[in-house]
């Protein structure tokens, strides 16, 4: 197999190959190899690749699981891995090494994904803009190299829009999976809250946070869901259990009429760019067009600066939390080049929030899930721009400038995304058009709790209808 037809597949077309005996898994990983090195590189995307590590265990590889044996990239976040060190895009935290599998990277490797190697994030997995100074320059967009590939998953998206695997590991605690695929033009969905987290966690910032994939289309998705979905025996969350699977779901053609209720403001009067509210025209049509009911929504009836308050109290804590465990390891004082100044300006005021006030936060993010559980009533589903504005250019959403600043920037650009993790529900960005000069066009959907189904059925319909392009790859330079 050559390098450019692997690029054009998405993960079940290359496992119905390996089922057929077409190609084997040590093939397909040469072709991953092959691109991470010639678009993964000058990209940024990529960290931690073990070349020939990755080559062994795909030329032994005993097929398994729904893609049989493909190649895979975990995300730089701390999911422990014995393969990979991690450095969760921070100098403090470099090499980190483990001695274990978390429960999702074994739900990963008997899923038949063969990992090579991690993708970039941004420090701490705390800036929608993966551009960490530890790896040596902003991570590349693919599709417009001027522009963010998002983040926290950035490295993720990219290497999936490059073509480089067709399904990657991203996390999502206030819109890390969805703005990285609103980005990069590719598809990305957050579950709802349950997907384990073990053995050594419970939850990530208060329950915010929720490990998944990024993908080239729908289908791979719904059948890495049905992997690494289920309760973990001891685990805090459990969604609730899907009769069947996700991916027959989105086999199911005729499955129904949906309600849609739109959303076409944003809190606080938060302008949307012209380019985002018509593509989310453009889809809201579609779905009617599908036979679905597409009525207009009311927001969540909650105080969006409160939340945004509450959000950065519960992140910027866990910044104390992870800094201080880590230089314990360390047995040293912190360094004035170990940390991004918005994380460093994080760290000082995570050390005067009080327990009261982090308890506050949390009860703020219950009662969110509540107003939205209220707006929702009536409705199957809730479509909603992903970003309100285009992609960010570079520089825009470094992690530069003071905490609380950086917040409200981000709460104006990625207001549809975090309060719906204070929820727990699930939700999913779909690629759904490009500005004239190639700039990616996404809208979100929002489901029930546990109803993943219903928006992978829908995602997957109008994927059919009207199919998201696998446009050129653009490398920086050329």
């Amino acid at each position: 197999m050559q390098a450019a037809q692997y690029a054009a597949l998405d993960g079940l077309a290359l496992a119905e190959m390996l089922a057929n005996k077409e190609v084997s898994s040590a093939q397909l990983m040469e072709c991953a190899l092959q691109l991470a090195e010639e678009r993964g590189a000058p990209l940024r995307a990529l960290v931690h690749l073990r070349p020939e590590q990755a080559r062994q265990e795909a030329a032994h590889w005993q097929a398994r699981g729904p893609f049989g044996g493909i190649p895979f990239l975990l995300k730089d976040l701390g999911l422990a891995s014995r393969r990979f060190p991690s450095n969760l895009g921070s100098r403090l935290f470099a090499d980190i090494e483990y001695a274990y599998d978390a429960t999702l990277a074994e739900r990963f490797d008997a899923a038949g994904l063969i990992p090579f190697g991690r993708s970039t994030v941004s420090e701490l997995c705390m800036g929608p803009s993966t551009e960490s100074s530890v790896h040596g320059g902003p991570t590349i967009n693919p599709r417009a190299n001027d522009r963010s590939t998002g983040g926290s998953s950035g490295g993720a998206a990219a290497a999936v829009a490059a073509g480089i695997v067709p399904v990657a590991h991203g996390s999502d605690g206030g819109g890390s999976i969805r703005i990285p695929a609103a980005c990069n033009g590719v598809f990305g969905l957050k579950p709802s809250r349950g997907v384990p987290m073990g053995p050594s966690r419970g939850e990530g910032w208060g329950g915010m946070a929720c490990d998944g994939v990024i993908t080239r289309s729908v289908r791979d998705t719904a059948a890495a869901l049905d992997a690494i979905s289920g309760y973990a025996s001891g685990a805090p969350y459990a969604a609730p259990p899907l009769p069947g699977s996700y991916l027959d779901a989105v086999r199911e053609q005729g499955a129904g009429r949906l309600r849609i209720a739109v959303w076409r403001d944003a809190f606080n009067g938060i302008p949307i760019a012209d380019p985002c509210r018509q593509a989310l025209e453009d889809t809201a049509r579609l779905c009617r067009e599908l036979g679905h009911e597409v009525v207009d929504g009311p927001l969540p009836d909650f105080d969006y600066g409160a939340f945004v308050r509450a959000y950065g109290t519960v992140l910027a804590t866990n910044i104390v939390l992870a800094v201080d465990a880590r230089l314990a390891v360390l047995g040293r004082a912190l360094r004035d080049d170990d940390l991004e100044p918005v994380i460093r300006d994080g760290l000082d005021i995570g050390r005067g929030i009080a327990a009261t006030q982090y308890v506050d936060a949390i009860q703020r993010f219950h009662a969110i899930g509540r107003a939205l559980s209220q707006a929702m009533q009536g409705v199957d589903l809730v479509l909603s721009p992903t970003l309100t504005q285009l992609p960010a250019r570079l520089g825009e959403l470094a992690l530069t400038g003071g905490f609380w600043a950086f917040r409200e920037t981000v709460s104006r650009y990625a207001t549809f995304l975090a309060f719906v993790n204070a929820s727990g529900r699930p939700a999913a960005s779909l690629p759904v058009a490009a500005t004239p000069d190639g700039v990616p066009l996404a809208c979100q959907l929002i489901g029930h709790f546990g109803r993943e189904d219903q928006i992978l059925r829908l995602a997957a319909q109008i994927e059919r209808a009207a199919p998201w392009q696998a446009h050129a790859v653009t490398l920086p330079g050329r």
